[in-house]
């Protein structure tokens, strides 16, 4: 369970995807007093939020073999509070009240009574054919991109062709009636997915010590060296910098805006003296949320 308050409390998430999902397993481990609700895609799972039809939703931001969910990192760009700048009216707010690490173990999933060298094609989600590519292109199969592994899953068991796979969870398999053709596929032996848990208010922890991470959006002034000078205090303080991704804005290569998870509390003088220095070089500064690092991060390879 988790220390943050509205998660603790939280009844019903919203997840991408179909039940048996990996998403759907994440909101479990996360969040395990709740409800799920099954949202078709992620925008849709994070207006549940927004409504009020969830307390929560629990989305996919980075996986460690495929990379970052780029749908997502494109959706988070419209959460947060300004610290400088400011977010576009007409919109209710979001913010990362958590991260949840998921360990993904993919299976191959077929018909019953399917034979593994009668199969042809593949279907499931980008990301996930994306962490099995060793597996499908040994066994010369043809990639079918599907909405979410869940329903690839569903749809093999409706399409009723023994020559047609999945790549999704054991659950999913035995949800839809499927067998496990070859079990765990990924191509990476520690293939895990990070998680952001999303509330409609910010529920920012104590500066008491324990590990936190502050993620935040900014867009760095247009002057010489400006993103040299913003990131110089992050470096100058000791604040640990775990993430940096940078986006092109308005369909222009000269406008960026750049996300970024650190290691710290806002409260801790050094992170509060380097997001300053941040400041006075950007044009705007967008927190996303403040939150307990998961325990997982101690341990990572």
């Amino acid at each position: 369970m988790s220390d943050n308050t509205l998660i603790s409390r939280a009844r019903t998430v919203a997840f991408q995807g179909e039940l048996g999902a990996y998403a759907n397993l994440a909101a479990k481990e996360a969040v395990p007093q709740a409800k799920f609700v099954a949202q078709p895609t992620f925008e849709a799972a994070l207006e549940a939020v927004r409504s009020g039809e969830t307390d929560l939703a629990v989305v996919p931001v980075e996986n460690s073999v495929y990379g970052r969910i780029a749908d997502v990192h494109m959706l988070v760009r419209h959460f947060g509070r300004p610290v400088k700048g400011f977010i576009p009216e007409g919109e209710k707010s979001l913010f990362i009240l958590g991260e949840h690490f998921h360990r993904v173990r993919h299976q191959l999933l077929g018909l019953p009574g399917a034979k593994l060298e009668n199969v042809t094609s593949v279907f499931s989600q980008a990301p996930a054919l994306g962490q099995v590519r060793k597996v499908t292109k040994a066994l010369g199969l043809s990639e079918k991109e599907w909405y979410d592994t869940a329903a690839a899953a569903r749809h093999v068991a409706e399409l009723k062709d023994p020559t047609c796979a999945a790549v999704a969870s054991k659950l999913a398999g035995e949800i839809y009636g499927l067998e496990v053709l070859k079990a765990d596929i990924e191509d990476a032996p520690n293939n895990m997915t990070r998680f952001l848990i999303v509330g409609s208010e910010p529920d920012d922890p104590p500066n008491d010590g324990r590990p936190v991470i502050t993620t935040f959006l900014f867009g760095v002034r247009n002057i010489p060296a400006a993103l040299y000078k913003a990131m110089g205090g992050f470096a100058t303080n000791g604040v640990n910098m775990t993430k940096l991704e940078s986006y092109q804005l308005g369909g222009s290569f000269n406008a960026t805006e750049f996300y970024a998870d650190i290691e710290g509390h806002p409260d801790s003088r050094n992170v509060r003296l380097a997001l300053e220095e941040l400041s006075f070089f950007s044009s705007r500064v967008i927190m996303l949320g403040i939150y307990p690092a998961h325990p997982y991060r101690t341990e990572m390879p």
